[in-house]
């Protein structure tokens, strides 16, 4: 199913079609976009426009599925936000707070889903090796090689994470004492 999930329309036919299929086993909200830009002399359209897919997509599409999942007391539900959701810094301050967002909407999913069967993961990635960066007009050539990683290691340090159970994964973070 191809969608624009910034267009309400076609995110409404998305959310229609996950609430009424019962078969749903695992949602992974990783549709989102970036921004490096600052806020002074910024486009606040484009700002409007990350925040309706990096926020309000997101929580949408996990408002169609969560309630059957739990009904059938089982399902898997990855939220992908960034590193960013705890360096706020480091990026655009709206996008920053989208990917906040997400940490704290998972957190939410986890207690009050947790006990009912649901496993629910947020993923924060550092510097990965999509199209992303691309983008925003920063590509990863300009950007330290040490602090790149690929998509293939991002999707096993995850789903490694979720095997664990793990609530929140860090992929590319193995020294946690780095991190604290």
């Amino acid at each position: 199913l191809v969608a624009d999930l910034t267009d309400a329309g076609a995110l409404r036919r998305v959310e229609a079609l996950l609430r009424v299929r019962g078969d749903i086993a695992m949602l992974v909200n990783n549709a989102g976009i970036g921004s490096v830009a600052p806020l002074e002399g910024g486009d606040v359209e484009a700002m409007d426009r990350m925040i309706a897919l990096n926020v309000t997509a997101l929580t949408r599409l996990t408002y169609a599925v969560a309630p059957g999942m739990a009904a059938r007391g089982t399902g898997t539900i990855v939220n992908v936000s960034s590193i960013v959701a705890v360096a706020t810094e480091m990026m655009n301050g709206v996008y920053g707070a989208s990917k906040s967002y997400v940490l704290a909407f998972t957190q939410a999913l986890q207690h009050e889903f947790g006990a009912k069967g649901l496993r629910v993961q947020a993923v924060l990635p550092g510097v990965t090796a999509t199209g992303f960066w691309d983008t925003l007009g920063h590509p990863l050539e300009r950007l330290p090689a040490g602090i790149i990683m690929s998509v293939e290691d991002l999707v096993d340090a995850a789903l490694a994470g979720l095997a664990q159970g793990e609530q929140v994964t860090i992929p590319g973070l193995h020294d946690g004492a780095k991190w604290t």
